[in-house]
């Protein structure tokens, strides 16, 4: 694996203050707000006792009670979750583009996993104890040849069986309402894990909207405190997270990370066009990078076409399996 600089180990958002709401009245109550803080703190309370259970429960239990403690903190935030798409019920790398700290209850009320996160998050009260009981994988960000030894210890739990959820584009972002995104995209390290270990990667869209309209009002940016974006929160009437659960990349033996990271950003940004980082452009006439092709022999599969010609849809589908819980 090709090391990596500490610059792509450790992105940086260009996204900021400009990219947030105006700052407007509070859309609840003094009183409502209050409720919905205490709300959360009762289910910081209840994390606790969950991080010193969990490691005690089957897997089926542990991941119906991440999965429930997930879903009713969201419900004391005010904010209600809509799932579009059929999560994967075995093992599976689970992609996502981030956007707020709001990301992980979303992710772990669809389909609990084991998380990668930075290792400071092991040392956060209470949610870094809850984090740990639930098997998440820390990685130090400030040691970029750690980065071989994190990818081993992903694909040792995909083997096992474990889905794993990373965060590829390393940082949050505003998103689409914006048009603020990361320049680099996906990093394609941690897909090295799916090829591997024979692991389908199944790419997570998340959004939010405010009031029926895309909008960036949860998101967590740069150098501000989680106190002031979770205040937004605990004011905002009407805010909605959706998860859209991608076709499923079947990568090939050896097939290459870069390709397969670019596929499934296009899964979750079909308006954006698949292409490599802009430090190491390709040639016209080479349209698979030619340090790792993808075999001849061994093609993805025709059923699962690659996603950049399958937006993510607006609404369900038929046969779409939706989530709609309301705070």
């Amino acid at each position: 694996m090709t090391p990596l600089g500490e610059d792509l180990w450790r992105p940086a958002s260009g996204c900021g203050p400009r990219c947030l709401p105006h700052a407007a009245a509070p859309d609840v109550s003094a009183l409502r707000r209050v409720g919905r803080l205490l709300g959360v703190l009762g289910m910081l309370v209840v994390g606790a006792g969950l991080a010193a259970v969990l490691p005690l429960l089957p897997a089926a239990d542990r991941r119906a009670a991440l999965r429930a403690w997930a879903r009713t903190t969201l419900r004391a935030l005010g904010v209600r979750l809509v799932v579009r798409g059929r999560p994967p019920r075995r093992r599976a790398l689970l992609v996502a583009n981030h956007v707020s700290w709001l990301d992980v209850l979303a992710v772990l009320a669809v389909s609990p996993a084991r998380m990668l996160a930075k290792r400071e998050v092991r040392r956060w009260p209470v949610l870094g104890a809850l984090a740990a009981a639930a098997g998440t994988i820390f990685v130090d960000r400030s040691r970029p040849r750690a980065l071989p030894v994190t990818v081993a210890r992903v694909a040792d739990a995909l083997r096992a069986g474990h889905p794993v959820v990373v965060f590829p584009e390393g940082t949050t972002w505003c998103g689409a309402p914006s048009g603020c995104r990361p320049t680099r995209g996906f990093r394609p390290a941690m897909f090295e894990a799916a090829v591997v270990a024979g692991a389908p990667v199944v790419p997570l869209g998340i959004g939010y909207r405010h009031a029926g309209d895309a909008s960036t009002l949860p998101a967590f940016l740069g150098a501000e405190t989680l106190w002031a974006s979770l205040r937004r929160v605990l004011a905002a009437r009407d805010l909605t997270v959706s998860v859209t659960v991608a076709a499923a990349l079947h990568p090939a033996d050896g097939a290459d990370r870069r390709l397969l990271a670019r596929a499934a950003e296009a899964a979750i940004h079909p308006a954006r066009p698949i292409r490599t980082p802009v430090s190491r452009p390709l040639p016209a006439s080479r349209p698979l990078p030619a340090s790792r092709p993808l075999p001849a022999s061994r093609p993805l599969p025709a059923s699962h076409p690659l996603p950049a010609s399958r937006p993510l849809p607006a609404t369900p589908t038929p046969g779409e399996a939706v989530v709609d819980l309301v705070a």
